[in-house]
């Protein structure tokens, strides 16, 4: 049973995705399980959703964002040009890549750079909640920045409470292990407490 189970309805209900997509739709910001640590999703589109997350996280604005996506063919509009083959066949999984972002893409998500972290995300509630919204999100840890990422429910509730619209139940499904971040190149940068 998810460790939150008995706060919340059973997260991958159509219903309570349906939920969060109208949170996420009016600049709210949901909290959810990912690969190796909870989550913290808003839309990538929002900028008062994107502050609202970043003064939740006490981060600053020039680290910049991971978007998460169900799908590859999800992520090409922020990107300039596809995704190469070695980052397509990574996915879905923990690997988040830099590559080079769309001239549209606002600085809220580089972070002023000229690339973006991006991933296609192999955990069924994270994919779910993507494709019930139709597009990636912005899912970052749940943390407190320079705070230990969040391997419980219970962990974001105590943090983040009163920043937090939605709470999905679930699990992790690698506790403790984040994402790895690789270049373009294929060059792994670091481990990623970002979800």
């Amino acid at each position: 049973m998810p460790d939150n189970a008995a706060a919340d309805d059973y997260a991958g209900s159509p219903w309570r995705l349906g939920h969060a997509v109208r949170i996420l739709a009016a600049g709210g910001l949901v909290s959810h399980p990912t690969e190796g640590v909870w989550g913290l999703a808003c839309d990538p589109l929002d900028p008062a959703a994107v502050l609202h997350l970043l003064a939740a996280k006490r981060r600053a604005p020039d680290k910049g964002l991971i978007l998460i996506a169900h799908t590859a063919d999800a992520l090409t509009p922020f990107l300039d040009g596809e995704p190469p083959a070695m980052a397509r066949e990574s996915w879905p999984g923990p690997v988040t890549w830099l590559l080079p972002a769309s001239p549209s893409v606002p600085d809220w998500l580089t972070g002023g750079r000229t690339t973006l972290a991006v991933r296609v995300t192999d955990h069924p509630l994270a994919a779910a909640l993507c494709r019930a919204w139709g597009g990636p999100l912005v899912s970052t840890s749940a943390n407190r920045a320079g705070h230990p990422a969040a391997l419980h429910g219970w962990q974001v509730r105590a943090a983040l409470r009163d920043y937090v619209d939605l709470f999905l139940a679930g699990d992790l499904q690698q506790p403790g292990r984040p994402s790895r971040i690789r270049d373009g190149a294929g060059h792994t940068i670091r481990g990623s407490g970002n979800a």
